[in-house]
This record gives structure tokens, sequence and C-alpha cells, in this order.
């Protein structure tokens, strides 16, 4: 155990400052992650600001984060020390409930965001549930990704849902 530094806000609509805080044991199914990157989203500010009545202050922001898996859970499954990885809004759910085992996890009762109610990826470190962390391919430039787990999920999960071919014509409206 080791302490994390970060920045927080210790109140809603103030400035970020140096914070630390102890992070406890890792747990079983988490991956603690070296952040090297980390974008900023209108979700950030939202949270910050506390305009959805749900943020913990001192509150960390940072749900697109990447960089490097530190150290893992004894109950994790397909990552390794030293891969590249990345974190987006969600980083737990049970993984057990009838949402989690037909592929919804989004919308299991109990997950939980990155930055609701933990410390996000505005830190040297980031902690999640292994399931949530995205493998990085090495072509991509960590500086750049962080966005994709966010805005460029929710704009390419309604190709999914929809089956829209790879060889479709779209325009996505609102980005931005």
């Amino acid at each position: 155990m080791s302490t994390i530094h970060a920045y927080a806000a210790k109140a809603p609509k103030r400035q970020l400052q140096p914070f630390e805080f102890e992070p406890g044991e890792l747990g079983q199914d988490q991956v603690e992650i070296k952040v090297t990157h980390c974008g900023i989203c209108h979700s950030d500010l939202s949270m910050l600001d506390n305009e959805w009545g749900m943020s913990q202050f001192p509150f960390v922001p940072g749900h697109e984060a990447v960089g490097t898996v530190l150290a893992l859970g004894e109950n994790v499954k397909s990552l390794k020390v030293g891969q590249r990885v990345g974190v987006g809004w969600m980083a737990y759910s049970c993984l057990s409930c009838r949402e989690c085992l037909s592929g919804h996890q989004n919308l299991c009762a109990t997950n939980q965001g990155t930055i609701v109610g933990r410390h996000g990826g505005f830190a040297d470190r980031l902690r999640a549930q292994w399931t949530w962390v995205r493998p990085l391919p090495d072509a991509l430039d960590l500086a750049k990704a962080g966005p994709l787990l966010c805005g460029g999920v929710t704009v390419f999960a309604p190709f999914l849902s929809y089956k829209i071919s790879p060889t479709s014509r779209v325009g996505i409206i609102g980005i931005g």
C-alpha cells in the first residue's frame, strides 16, 4: 500500500489542488494502473460542479485514463503487468446479475462509475475492476487514446446495437 498523488477539488466549483490518499489493499478483482494520460470530458466538469448532486469531495476527476498495469488482484484474468490499458466511465459491476450476464453490465444496479464515489484518473495511479480495464494496442498513441474510452464508445456503441455494417454511410451529429 502506498500513497496515490492526485489533483482534487475540495468542494463544488473549486480549483483542482494537489491531493494524496491511501488506496488500501488491492482488491482481488482490481487492477492498479500507472496513469500516463487522462482526458477531460464534460462529465468530469459536471461532476466537479456537482451538477448531478452525486459528487463526493474531495473529488478527483478523470474517467478517460490510460497507462500501464502496475499490479493485479489475485482473481484478475486476461491482463498482465506492464500491459497498456485504459479505463472509461465505468469501473465496477457485480458480474452476476441479469444485466451483467446478458452483456449489459452498464445497466447493473450496483455498477460504479470511475469518478462516482471513487477517485478518478487525475492521479499517478488508478484502480478499477479488471473487467472494465481495456487493453490498448501498441500502435495507439496513449496521449490521444483517453477520449476513445468515453466519447468514442458513446458514438460507437449504437453501431453495434443497431448492427451498422462497416460499409454503411452514417452521419453523427452533436459531437464536440
